[in-house]
């Protein structure tokens, strides 16, 4: 049976691949460190890095999360992921932030992994749409990564 649609299937986008490049260039750096508290520092630099990088409006969400992890959930480790700062128990990643502009998307996202903990029925969100931190924003932050760990 053949098909007479044409397919418009032009393979991964360049901001997907440049995603993919970055992430071989983590792993192979990551395998270079030596002790687990230079990896934990070197990880630490290396988010604390990225999140400067951001333009302002993704930075201010980024800053947000990582205060939150930090004082919410410390058993987590920073890491880049994907380019993307990332917050991992026992070298999984839990959570993560995507920022805006890293994919030319409309709004920053805060996703989390199948380790995180959110399980609410046969049905719950693992990505929650962010495009401005309120007191309110910054409470639901705590919240889910309080839960992403419990």
């Amino acid at each position: 049976m053949s098909s007479t649609r044409t397919s418009t299937y032009q393979g991964f986008t360049a901001e997907e691949r440049a995603a993919m490049k970055e992430r071989a260039q983590e792993v192979k750096k990551e395998s270079r460190r030596r002790s687990r508290a230079e990896k934990a520092a070197e990880a630490e630099r290396d988010v604390l890095a990225k999140i400067a990088e951001m333009p302002e409006s993704d930075r201010v969400i980024a800053e947000c999360v990582h205060a939150a992890v930090k004082a919410n959930a410390p058993m987590l480790a920073p890491r880049l992921w994907y380019g993307m700062p990332a917050y991992a128990r026992d070298g999984n990643v839990v959570c993560f932030f995507q920022s805006a502009d890293k994919f030319t998307s409309r709004y920053a996202t805060l996703g989390f992994n199948d380790d995180a903990n959110l399980d609410d029925g046969p049905m719950w969100a693992t990505s929650y749409a962010v495009t401005e931190v309120t007191r309110e924003v910054r409470a639901r932050i705590a919240d889910l990564i309080r839960q992403a760990v419990s």
